[in-house]
């Protein structure tokens, strides 16, 4: 009552409502300091993005630039898949090239990169050509009458070497008297081993594995799943055939054929499922094949063992 008589009431209630107001004005100021810490936190992440992406960028340029050389115009004389009597009658040329001591360099190049100084200079103006080659083995004489690279199924590590002759390794281009040679799919399955040059077919199967689908929803999450384990299932499979072939079961000395522990096993075939090969393999690579086991197994052989020529 006394408040109210001396005019104190309204005060404090103005006082009470300034009070609040101060309160929600200070926990403004508390979430936008938050705010403002998220946000720039943000900034640096995203500072940090365009660093990145400016030092990849400023990469692929110099690899564009090195790729391109000099001349933008700088073209391939020609190129040409070689395999079979073809492959085999140019290898012979180069093997037949004869020249004073360190007369002829061959250099293994792994990638656009690692293209070393012998070849650098050997190439001249046409080095860049050798890194678009690359991986590739790489021919020259120091006459120029010579002047190749080869992209063979299996690229050595990186070596350069001047010589009287070119270092070229047949197990570079061929199958050897140990190679075996395994395709995959999803669905799919063959195995072959060389004799004397040429691709015998061992054995084969083919899965029941559901094709693609696209109803989507539950009914899709269950087909894939289901996909999925029969995929498992046949991979199993394949891995039990190479088992038995590679490494012989209780069942080999009654004459079932086995390659021994000297096998050099190639195992060609889909993306998606070599993975699943790649420690017991010594090469794998992707190949496109269609048809049954053996016509596969054939044309995915024909597709691995070919050599690439550069005329440089």
């Amino acid at each position: 009552m006394l408040d109210e008589l001396l005019g104190r009431a309204e005060l404090k209630a103005r006082i009470a409502e300034l009070e609040d107001e101060r309160d929600a004005l200070a926990g403004r100021l508390e979430g936008e300091s938050e705010r403002r810490a998220e946000a720039a936190r943000a900034r640096q992440e995203a500072e940090k993005e365009v660093n990145r992406l400016e030092d990849r960028i400023t990469e692929l340029e110099d690899r564009v630039e090195r790729l391109s050389g000099d001349d933008d115009s700088l073209e391939f004389r020609g190129t040409e898949d070689l395999r079979g009597d073809r492959l085999r009658e140019v290898l012979s040329r180069l093997d037949s090239f004869s020249t004073d001591a360190e007369g002829a360099l061959t250099a293994a190049v792994s990638d656009d990169r690692s293209l070393p100084a012998a070849a650098e200079s050997a190439f001249g103006d046409r080095a860049p050509l050798v890194r678009r080659a690359a991986p590739c083995v790489a021919l020259t004489d120091d006459a120029g009458l010579v002047s190749v690279a080869l992209s063979p199924p299996r690229q050595p590590d990186d070596f350069d070497r001047w010589s009287d002759g070119f270092d070229l390794d047949p197990a570079w281009l061929h199958p050897t008297e140990t190679t075996v040679v395994a395709l995959v799919r999803g669905d799919l399955f063959a195995l072959g081993r060389y004799e004397d040059g040429d691709l015998e077919f061992v054995e084969g199967f083919e899965s029941d594995v559901k094709s693609a689908h696209s109803k989507g929803g539950f009914s899709q999450a269950r087909f894939e799943r289901i996909r999925e384990g029969q995929i498992d299932d046949h991979l199993d499979r394949c891995h039990e055939a190479l088992d038995e072939f590679l490494d012989g079961d209780a069942d080999a000395g009654s004459g079932a054929e086995t390659a021994g522990d000297d096998a050099d096993l190639v195992v060609l075939g889909e993306r998606t499922v070599l993975g699943e090969f790649r420690d017991r393999a010594a090469l794998t690579a992707t190949v496109d094949a269609s048809g049954d086991p053996e016509a596969a197994l054939a044309e995915a052989s024909r597709e691995f063992w070919t050599t690439r020529l550069y005329r440089l």
